[in-house]
């Protein structure tokens, strides 16, 4: 499995995943004009995605899905809910091939495990993906387990983190910045920190921490809030966990609307 985030945060949200058999995007949050460039510099081209999975129906994380219309071989995936949501705001009719949520099925070599999240969407997701299988010597068992977008973590999302090796969870924002922060209205920054918004640095921090094992890989801390969290922020957070993980499993923090180099495992 080679993954590589393409873009975090507020202004978009998208990663690409590739297999042996299959090339996917994990939300399309930006422009095709836009996904075309970042993939372009990721060494790949639009016009060879297999298919989208999306988390959810807001902008930051579905704003690319019109564009798709041009590239009708790119199968898009989401839960009836969210293609209806997304549907309404492109405008126009897409292909969608639709999965219940909690629901597990093969796209090409990839086995795709569904969950429910607690977000202010219709019906949002996190997502398992798994590839090749236990005791294969030549194509063993990688998962990865993408997890953004949620206010709090409900006990079946555990079982998820324990079953992957690779990690990709939300560090939205720091309390005490977003206390302070004179842009946004009190009503917003209740939202964001509410059971239905976004995990603060602490909230993702435990999260791990509950479910460390030694079989994971590699951590990767994304959706970080511009004005509401900090690079600094975050380290100061993670700190204990990056050093009771070591070298074994390396965290990783995605800037602000930054991405990360693909990594292989």
């Amino acid at each position: 499995m080679r993954l590589q985030i393409l873009g975090s945060g507020s202004a978009g949200n998208a990663a690409l995943l590739q297999t042996e058999g299959a090339r996917i995007l994990i939300d399309a949050g930006f422009s095709c004009r836009r996904l075309q460039e970042l993939l372009r510099a990721a060494g790949t081209r639009l016009e060879e995605i297999d298919a989208v999975f999306l988390t959810h129906e807001h902008g930051d994380h579905a704003a690319g899905v019109e564009g798709f219309k041009k590239h009708p071989r790119t199968e898009l995936y989401a839960n009836a809910a969210t293609a209806r949501a997304v549907q309404q705001k492109a405008g126009r009719e897409a292909t969608w091939r639709l999965f219940e949520t909690g629901a597990t099925f093969r796209f090409r070599d990839l086995e795709v495990t569904s969950f429910s999240v607690p977000h202010d969407a219709q019906e949002p997701v996190g997502f398992h993906f798994a590839h090749g299988s236990e005791g294969d010597l030549l194509a063993p068992r990688r998962a990865l387990a993408w997890l953004t977008d949620l206010g709090h973590v409900p006990g079946h999302i555990h079982a998820h983190l324990r079953a992957s090796d690779v990690v990709v969870v939300e560090s939205n924002h720091c309390p005490q910045l977003l206390e302070a922060d004179h842009r946004r209205p009190w009503s917003t920054k209740q939202r964001i920190s509410g059971r239905h918004g976004h995990l603060s640095n602490d909230a993702a921090r435990e999260l791990l921490e509950a479910n460390a094992h030694s079989g994971w890989r590699r951590i990767f801390l994304t959706h970080l809030s511009r004005d509401c969290n900090s690079l600094a922020a975050v380290e100061r957070s993670f700190a204990p966990l990056r050093t009771r993980l070591g070298s074994a499993c390396p965290l990783e923090i995605v800037a602000p609307g930054g991405g990360t180099a693909a990594w292989e495992w």
